[in-house]
């Protein structure tokens, strides 16, 4: 039977020491402070929060080189094993497209999926992929469960200040500027088809607020198999989360992670992702 074996990026938020212990690899992407490029596997992100305060513009990133991807993917396959590649999602970098294009130069048999998320919600599917590799499940079987559990995963993500998205070009400045003057709070849902605003309102009791409601909701669910919260310098209120989701879901594991230095730079300091997928 043929090996399958799993790639991912650096976007793809994991806990220390789980990827090395479920075969993963990571590609890394890189972001350029000041001039400086540094590869975002390698940035520890409180670290990072620092080094973007004091930058002076904000910092860029770009997906992994094709080569990488190539060089990855044929090492991978020396023993005849399939690679399954899955990355963050499209809407928000172009790493699926290089590692697609890899997979077409490279000499392994590569399938290429795009996780339509980012950070623990992309490692969902990541991380149920490897242990389906290790069980000894074929491609076929993988791919079709990864479908599975990206379909049934929600994604949330608060920001306490627009001026990153701004920059970036995200939103206008416009918005960026009434939403500041008026410390508005925003939160969105990842969806496929981009990032739809779910609630908007003044100050830190706006997220509060909102998440009484999502408690609800998640309440209402008893097929819920997996919780993450991710923060960019946010740990105070990813904390709260996690200790009011733990007294729903007492048995269940729920990291609470700091998210990559290429997603923080579009987020800013404050911000928070709650992600979960069902059965």
């Amino acid at each position: 039977m043929t090996k399958v074996k799993i790639v991912t990026d650096s976007a793809c938020t994991m806990e220390p020491g789980l990827a090395e212990k479920l075969g993963i690899k990571i590609v890394s992407l890189s972001v350029m402070i000041d001039d400086v490029i540094y590869r975002d596997a390698d940035l520890d992100g409180d670290d990072f929060m620092e080094m973007m305060a004091n930058a002076k513009a904000l910092p860029k990133t770009s997906q992994p080189p094709i080569g990488e991807f190539v060089e990855a993917y044929d090492e991978l396959g020396k023993d005849g094993s399939s690679v399954i590649s899955i990355h963050f999602t499209n809407l928000l970098s172009g790493t699926v497209e290089a590692a697609r294009q890899a997979a077409q130069i490279s000499k392994t048999d590569v399938t290429v999926i795009d996780s339509t998320f980012a950070d623990q919600g992309t490692s969902f599917q990541v991380i149920r992929a490897a242990e389906m590799a290790l069980e000894g499940a074929t491609k076929e079987e993988i791919i079709q469960e990864v479908e599975k559990v990206k379909e049934n995963t929600t994604l949330y993500i608060g920001v306490a200040s627009l001026d990153n998205l701004v920059k970036g070009g995200r939103i206008s400045r416009a918005t960026g500027v009434l939403s500041n003057v008026f410390n508005i709070r925003v939160v969105m849902q990842l969806l496929d088809t981009g990032l739809e605003t779910m609630s908007k309102g003044r100050g830190a009791k706006a997220f509060i607020r909102w998440f009484e409601e999502v408690k609800k909701d998640m309440a209402s669910k008893n097929n819920i198999r997996a919780i993450g919260i991710s923060h960019a310098n946010g740990l105070e209120i990813a904390t709260y989360y996690k200790e009011e989701l733990q007294k729903l879901f007492p048995n269940m594991h729920i990291p609470v992670l700091t998210t990559s230095s290429t997603i923080s730079t579009h987020t800013g300091k404050g911000a928070f992702a709650i992600m979960y997928y069902t059965d």
